[in-house]
């Protein structure tokens, strides 16, 4: 284990808390302090509000002093409102395109059809980061991969960025590395009552597959745990 990859964990939280916050809190922070560059009067579009990172940015860009627009389903409105939501839109009954406008961050972890229409809620300049693709140029220089395998993620990405272009929107994948400095900085967050970990349930080890199942089914609110101990 590389030492600059950890940090310390968050007094307040039991083991199974801390466990659910490295991967999400440091995608979000990634995707919003890093490449959103999300600022104070802001205003950010968090797609599924109430899943694991959903939770977790809601509550950073909150901290950080932005507006924050999120969708999510009727049963799960009151947690994300009681997170910082702002604007809160059931994506059963309502289509977020229609409704938001002159967005300055998209925080993209969908499908291809809801990527497309995230380009039509940002301003002029904005930035559209996703975190479920398709991966484009950048991250396969950031990963060090081949010429030839930058060309075939240049391929992929192409429809999305082109349309991008188009609005004068800034697209780009995310994919989270590890970083102590930054879990760092979310621990102080943590520590201070400013960020809290959404936990849905704690499953022990010998029923992972009926965790991976649970989480499969698309209704966990916040993170789903594995007890190995």
């Amino acid at each position: 284990m590389n030492e600059g990859d950890v940090a310390m964990k968050p007094k307040a939280l039991t083991m199974e808390e801390a466990a659910s916050i490295p991967l999400v809190g440091l995608t979000a922070w990634q995707a919003l302090i890093e490449r959103g560059e999300l600022k104070k009067g802001q205003k950010l579009f968090v797609q599924a509000g109430s899943g694991g990172v959903g939770t977790l940015a809601i509550q950073l860009a909150k901290h950080v002093g932005a507006t924050v627009a999120t969708t999510t389903s009727a049963g799960n409105i009151e947690l994300v409102k009681n997170l910082g939501a702002d604007v809160v839109i059931d994506y059963k009954k309502q289509d977020f395109e229609s409704l938001l406008h002159d967005y300055d961050v998209v925080l993209n972890s969908q499908d291809k059809a809801t990527l497309e229409k995230s380009l039509k809620v940002l301003k002029q300049g904005g930035k559209l980061v996703s975190i479920s693709g398709p991966p484009d140029p950048r991250f396969a220089r950031e990963q060090g991969s081949s010429w030839m395998i930058e060309q075939v993620l240049r391929m992929l990405s192409f429809r999305i960025r082109k349309k991008a272009k188009s609005r004068s929107v800034n697209y780009s994948f995310l994919f989270m590395r590890a970083n102590g400095a930054q879990l760092s900085e979310i621990t102080s967050l943590i520590d201070a009552g400013i960020i809290r970990p959404v936990m849905d349930r704690i499953f022990p080890f010998a029923s992972t597959n009926e965790a991976v199942a649970y989480v499969e089914a698309g209704r966990a609110k916040g993170k789903v745990v594995v007890k190995v101990r």
